[in-house]
């Protein structure tokens, strides 16, 4: 069954791990759960492909974790959390499997991240389409009109009180 195409599918470098992805990703993800259990992870690393035959899988799942394609295994629905199991029992933490997931060095990784993370542009959309503004905010910051005649709301009057009376204990 083909995927149900997303508004978010089009965010580069993002496979958002929704239901669909989910229920797609379940042989991956309790075949990497599996990974937690000393004599599994035994199993697994005696013979690869016939331990994943426990697991239902598709040929491009079996493919994914057999190549190692972290990408490609959260695609097919596989949660990050669960594939980093994966990568610890080789030996990898979840830094370095960032790092290569992202096509990086683990320094350069970790360089980005204490910088703040990967930049905002370009990284938007896929097909560079942009959202439609709504009408208020078409109009500009400040610009859209009050929804009320100026008058502070109750809620708020409460507020403003309350802050006026502790700011007169204070004192």
């Amino acid at each position: 069954m083909a995927r149900t195409q997303q508004d978010y599918d089009d965010i580069p470098g993002t496979f958002v791990f929704d239901a669909e992805r989910s229920r797609e990703g379940f042989g991956i993800n309790m075949f990497c759960m599996s990974l937690m259990k000393d004599g599994n992870r035994k199993a697994f690393k005696a013979n690869e492909a016939e331990y994943l035959k426990r697991f239902k899988l598709t040929p491009e799942q079996t493919d994914a974790i057999l190549k190692r394609d972290y990408n490609r295994m959260l695609e097919l629905g596989g949660n990050i959390y669960f594939t980093a199991k994966l990568g610890a029992t080789d030996g990898h933490s979840f830094q370095q499997l960032a790092a290569m997931m992202t096509g990086s060095t683990q320094q350069d990784y970790a360089a980005m991240m204490l910088g703040g993370g990967r930049s905002v542009e370009g990284n938007r959309s896929r097909s560079g389409k942009v959202a439609k503004a709504s009408k208020a905010s078409a109009k500009g910051p400040g610009k859209a009109k009050p929804k009320s005649s100026g008058a502070k709301s109750s809620k708020a009057k409460s507020n403003a009180k309350s802050k006026s009376k502790s700011s007169a204990k204070r004192k």
